[in-house]
């Protein structure tokens, strides 16, 4: 196939095997149980299995999402809205890159390289319109900060 991957051959994943109780991945994410069950309420995580008395079972790769659910919330600023979106983005994105991998025909390659340069397009747009909130909030801070500094100024040439 001409036309370049999308990116190099998927890495060993986390552990897929559902192992760990529910306390367990909380206490592994740093969260707690009920936000676990909130994120599944959500459509954010879905345990990878459960028992035969239907208790939740996670794997590592589900910790490892719930990794990524915190620093889309806490580092980037996302709601959780927000990071479904992103979450269901770079799931597809994982789908087209392991279709890739199986040598798809050229057309279809060329299908998949114009739908993951457009979920890119989405992504960075939902990126861009953050870092605008935030250089606005930003922008507001340095301007309170510069009507201080002034009224500082006024005040010496008073006192």
């Amino acid at each position: 196939m001409s036309t370049a991957p999308p990116a190099s051959p998927p890495a060993a994943d986390p552990d897929p095997t559902p192992r760990l109780r529910i306390g367990e991945a909380a206490a592994q994410a740093g969260m707690s149980t009920r936000t676990l069950r909130y994120y599944q309420e959500l459509g954010l995580l879905t345990p990878s299995g459960t028992t035969a008395g239907g208790a939740r079972r996670y794997s590592d790769a589900d910790v490892a999402r719930l990794h990524r659910i915190r620093h889309l919330r806490d580092l980037v600023g996302f709601n959780l809205t927000e990071i479904g979106v992103v979450l269901g983005a770079e799931d597809r994105l994982a789908e087209i890159r392991r279709e890739w991998w199986a040598e798809p025909s050229r057309d279809r390659a060329r299908e998949l390289l114009h739908e993951a340069l457009a979920i890119n397009a989405r992504l960075q747009e939902a990126v861009r319109a953050k870092m605008a909130g935030l250089e606005d909030f930003l922008g507001g801070l340095e301007d309170r900060a510069e009507n201080v500094r002034r009224r500082l100024a006024e005040e010496n040439v008073l006192a």
